[in-house]
């Protein structure tokens, strides 16, 4: 008897379909989203290299390295202990062509440097930070002769 129970409750129960179609239609708007967004994003690194709080004690190889500091009055180029140029505002606007100007002949000075540090005062906006490392980094420049080179690095420049 209990096996004629056990058949009667099975043949009882209808057999339940997957309705599918939601998903699909969800799969069939979502794979070209993903696909034609994916090719619009793109990653940019920008490696940088930030001064450490110790302040350890400097090499001997590192004996010259710009630092530009974005102030509320200018800009202010150093080699790390001195001030070696001041670039002051125009029109109450960052001079970037100046700076571009001066990096330049810093770059023609001391070829062999790569490295420049950016450092800025707290109430500088990011964007002006993004332009000046932009300025710094992206510079064009003609390699000269040192003899042909009338610019002394350690001189400020009266702009």
């Amino acid at each position: 008897m209990s096996r004629r129970h056990h058949y009667r409750r099975r043949t009882k129960q209808d057999a339940h379909e997957i309705d599918v179609t939601t998903f699909l239609n969800l799969m069939v708007v979502l794979v070209p989203f993903l696909l034609i967004t994916a090719v619009f994003s793109r990653l940019t690194i920008v490696e940088l290299n930030v001064p450490s709080s110790a302040g350890g004690p400097t090499t001997k190889n590192d004996s010259f390295r710009p630092e530009v500091v974005v102030r509320e009055a200018g800009f202010e180029i150093t080699n790390g202990r001195s001030v070696i140029a001041s670039i002051p505002k125009k029109d109450d606007e960052f001079d970037l062509g100046t700076l571009s100007d001066y990096i330049v002949e810093l770059k023609q000075e001391y070829p062999e440097q790569e490295a420049a540090s950016v450092l800025m005062e707290a109430a500088i906006p990011y964007e002006h930070l993004i332009q000046v490392m932009d300025t710094v980094r992206s510079l064009e420049w003609k390699p000269r002769s040192r003899a042909s080179s009338n610019m002394s690095p350690c001189s400020p420049r009266s702009r």
